[in-house]
């Protein structure tokens, strides 16, 4: 009987990892999809990019309307950097060409970096001086628009942004672009339009 028991316990054993696998394969799904602000908004999705071996960093981001059409795109090469750099440097480039352009009433800001989103809209505090400098920058900045939104979207729903931000890393200099969106986005920025809809595995 116990040399039963021994065996039944191994089989749990070994099967356990592939009942999990099958678990995982049939989670549902999550519906990821780019949502246009509402009329009279403008909306911000930035992204930073951060090549794993050589450190390289790059930010990008991109603006448009309630109607979807594209108002400004922007990408630039930052050097070594961490991820959390290029995102906090994304955004805070976004903000600045936002307060430029005079788009400081109805402002919807939105990136994929869902842990800076939190320390920015829950007003975390953080150790890292270099980090803290960039947020308190940020939320100074924020501070200043009369109605604004800031959110967490995940990937599959920030890829224009995350256009911009490789585009980055092969620039020389910064580049702005306005009215018309460089090519290689066109895709994107017609599918966001149309509301696709990408499916995140949940747990990734």
């Amino acid at each position: 009987m116990l040399e039963l028991i021994n065996i039944l316990r191994c089989q749990k054993l070994v099967h356990s990892p592939v009942s999990q696998l099958i678990r995982y394969f049939h989670k549902e799904p999550i519906p990821v999809a780019w949502k246009k602000p509402g009329i009279g908004w403008t909306k911000l999705n930035f992204d930073g990019s951060c090549k794993g071996k050589s450190g390289k960093a790059s930010i990008g981001g991109v603006l448009r309307n309630h109607n979807a059409e594209f108002l400004l795109g922007y990408a630039e090469s930052i050097g070594q950097a961490n991820s959390t750099i290029a995102e906090l440097l994304a955004l805070r480039r976004g903000l600045e060409l936002v307060l430029e352009n005079g788009w400081n009433n109805d402002i919807w800001f939105e990136g994929d970096a869902k842990t800076l989103v939190e320390i920015i809209v829950q007003k975390r505090q953080v150790r890292c001086m270099e980090v803290r400098k960039h947020i308190n920058h940020i939320n100074e900045i924020l501070s200043g628009f009369n109605n604004c939104i800031v959110s967490h979207i995940y990937r599959e729903g920030n890829r224009a942004a995350d256009k911009f931000a490789q585009m980055g890393h092969h620039l020389n200099e910064p580049t702005i672009w306005r009215d018309i969106p460089p090519h290689e986005v066109l895709d994107i920025m017609h599918e966001d339009a149309q509301g696709k809809i990408a499916h995140r595995r949940k747990g990734l």
